[in-house]
């Protein structure tokens, strides 16, 4: 079955690849595009070569690969906190790094002709969340994503908010309330959903949440985590139903990228690619075969 959506491999999981020998590598597996997380080795906004990011560009183009930029590299602002500074840092200062870092990944993506960029609001330094959070926590994170949206309208490109575990927003419901909160400030934010987080969150069944949450949609991560860890595992090492996530996302006609995650399989990049593509292709079989079967 060839799905509506890209199946698509994040550059954090590539790690000791350059992104032009991973680009043919992957599609030589059979993905249809990469996500790029610009980090320290791959494609640094702080230290950018414009002919790499052409060369990039240029080289997906001729293996017919789409590109999106993630934003969740670790150390990249500070090389002492992970994550750190984030939109819900208590210093200005803080949070402005974080939206420069933002500006200068948007400004990548147009440069790659990629349509989304994907971001998160950071864990809150006092231990905070949406569900429990003061007016004022939710309207910091209001603030700042406020000022990425303008500059990625300028350049035609769409920002997508991932809730992830431990963070302060870690569940599509607070994604729902943030939209409401900014009105027609963010009218036009998207969501970034990562099908494991959900496992981890409790928000079950995965497939109900991607009907919920269709039309807001611009970018999935697949990978497979167990029941309330946050780990991102081989697909069979957790409890997601793979199965009903991807026919959910053909039910409702996603045509964006869902792409794998596996940040913690860099050292084993290649076999880790074809483990999970091939995963998703028995998935994608069986899918077809269920579907000749009630046409008979």
């Amino acid at each position: 079955m060839t799905p509506p959506f890209r199946l698509a491999y994040n550059s954090n999981g590539l790690a000791h690849h350059r992104l032009l020998d991973a680009l043919p590598m992957l599609a030589e597996i059979g993905y249809g595009g990469m996500a790029i997380t610009p980090d320290a080795g791959h494609l640094d906004p702080y230290a950018l070569d414009a002919g790499e990011v052409a060369a990039v560009r240029r080289r997906a183009d001729q293996l017919g690969l789409t590109l999106t930029v993630e934003t969740g590299a670790r150390f990249v602002l500070d090389p002492w906190i992970k994550h750190g500074p984030n939109l819900m840092d208590t210093l200005q200062s803080g949070r402005s790094r974080r939206v420069d870092f933002y500006r200068r990944c948007i400004d990548l993506a147009v440069a790659l002709e990629a349509p989304v960029v994907s971001l998160w609001a950071g864990a809150e330094p006092e231990g905070h969340e949406w569900s429990q959070a003061p007016a004022a926590l939710r309207e910091r994170l209001a603030e700042g994503l406020e000022r990425v949206l303008e500059h990625a309208r300028a350049g035609g490109v769409r920002i997508g908010f991932e809730p992830e575990p431990g963070m302060f927003i870690e569940r599509p419901s607070g994604f729902a309330e943030l939209r409401e909160l900014m009105g027609e400030r963010g009218a036009d934010l998207g969501l970034t959903l990562d099908v494991g987080h959900l496992v981890v969150t409790g928000d079950r069944p995965e497939a109900a949440v991607i009907r919920a949450f269709a039309d807001d949609l611009v970018q999935v991560h697949l990978d497979d985590c167990p029941v309330g860890v946050h780990e991102h595992r081989p697909f069979g090492e957790g409890d997601l139903d793979l199965l009903a996530v991807l026919e959910a996302l053909i039910e409702v006609d996603f045509s964006g990228q869902a792409a794998v995650e596996l940040s913690r399989d860099s050292h084993r990049a290649p076999q880790a690619a074809e483990d999970a593509m091939r995963a998703l292709r028995t998935a994608l079989d069986r899918l077809e075969d269920r579907k000749r079967t009630s046409r008979s």
